[in-house]
């Protein structure tokens, strides 16, 4: 699709203050020079910047015989923005200052059956309205709140396609929410919200190439494709978790057998469990969080059934990201969400081993293999950069996407 002058003007808009974000304070010479822009171009978006209050002037620095240099920084307190990472087993929220600081976060746990699109919307509505309690801000100083859900999406409509392990088809997702949460509401998935946090604040921040794997309930892989985030032609690039790894493997909830989310995603790793040790008191039936602790602590302790699940789980994953290797030669591949942070180093340790097996060697040589360091979840990180994109791209409508904002 052709990007119009105002799409352009957005992108160059959300690239300049994604600049100052990471270096306040700056001076428009070095924003030029960071972003490729001309200094006229970035003159005239500094001012609209400080026009819509998102950033401030701070004063000058003294340049090398020259006139002083102008130096902005991004105006934290000018307004807020709602990241909700909502996932099969939790809705967690957390509330942002415009330089992208946590003021506050809440959680509610969801329960196996309550994921019909009423009981997840109730959930989410009362998470967000817990999270601005928190913070104390008022609901007008909140800019719009980005919803990351599972699955494939339409961040057009704000309609969830496709979300396999809820069994949801055409949700019209963002509708619903709107009836709860009078905020700009702004839809995507988890692999674009963890691409784009690294992309800004983790591992992935400087390089043009980057893939980010998710591991939780479901598995799938962020793509950073020539220093971008690659959505593919319908927003559903990244369902790597449901690409074939064994023939004629586990069933998946996709329909579809052997997918490696079915080796390596949490219900995989319980299964991984079960299949070695029946019996074993690391299985907490029902209820993936306490199975992966639990075997996140056998592992830290040696105990060797969970060392057997971590290499078996780790051999399956490895093979998996070889493949993504081969096919898009990143220079880092990051270990992303609450399974990779459950285990740690010692899954690191093991899919580097991994991949080394199966991976092309010259592809592999230019690749790093890291876990995530955003100390935050970075699902809610990259959840409220749809809302600072969205809260650019509305400036100076008027008002909120229909697609997007909630009904008033």
């Amino acid at each position: 699709m052709k990007r119009t002058s105002r799409d352009i003007r957005t992108a160059n808009r959300y690239q300049v203050l994604r600049q100052i974000i990471a270096a306040s304070p700056t001076s428009r010479q070095e924003l030029a020079a960071a972003t490729g822009l001309s200094l006229a171009t970035v003159a005239t978006l500094v001012g609209e910047l400080l026009d819509l209050g998102m950033i401030t002037e701070v004063g000058f620095e003294d340049s090398a015989g020259g006139r002083p240099r102008g130096l902005v920084a991004v105006n934290a307190p000018g307004g807020a923005l709602i990241g909700v990472d909502l996932a099969e087993t939790y809705v967690r929220v957390e509330l942002f200052d415009l330089a992208l600081n946590v003021l506050a976060r809440a959680e509610e746990g969801m329960r196996p059956g309550e994921s019909r699109p009423e009981q997840v919307v109730g959930h989410v509505a009362t998470t967000v309205g817990s999270v601005v309690a928190r913070a104390g801000v008022e609901g007008a100083r909140v800019l719009g709140v980005g919803v990351s859900v599972p699955g494939q999406v339409d961040r057009d409509t704000g309609v969830c396609a496709y979300a396999p392990n809820w069994d949801w088809h055409d949700v019209p997702l963002l509708d619903l929410l709107a009836d709860h949460i009078a905020c700009p509401l702004y839809l995507d998935n988890p692999l674009r919200a963890c691409a784009v946090a690294e992309l800004w604040f983790g591992a992935a921040r400087g390089y043009g190439d980057a893939v980010v794997v998710n591991l939780g309930t479901g598995v799938g892989a962020g793509l950073v494709l020539g220093g971008g985030v690659h959505r593919g032609v319908s927003n559903s690039a990244g369902e790597w978790g449901h690409t074939t790894l064994v023939l004629d493997g586990r069933p998946c909830h996709c329909g579809n057998r052997g997918c490696v989310e079915t080796y390596t995603g949490a219900p995989g790793i319980m299964l991984n469990l079960r299949e070695l040790s029946p019996d074993s008191p690391l299985l907490r039936p029902g209820d993936q969080t306490a199975t992966i602790d639990a075997l996140a602590r056998g592992v830290g302790a040696g105990d060797p059934v969970a060392v057997r699940v971590l290499g078996h789980t780790a051999r399956c994953l490895g093979a998996g990201i070889a493949g993504l290797v081969n096919l898009f030669n990143p220079e880092v591949v990051v270990l992303s969400s609450w399974v990779a942070a459950a285990f740690g180093e010692p899954l690191l340790d093991e899919v580097r081993t991994a991949v080394a097996r199966h991976a092309l060697r010259r592809p592999l040589a230019a690749t790093r293999i890291v876990l995530s360091p955003i100390p935050t979840d970075p699902v809610c990180l990259g959840a409220a950069t749809f809302a600072l994109e969205g809260a650019l791209q509305s400036a100076g409508k008027g008002s909120g996407r229909r697609t997007a904002g909630s009904r008033r």
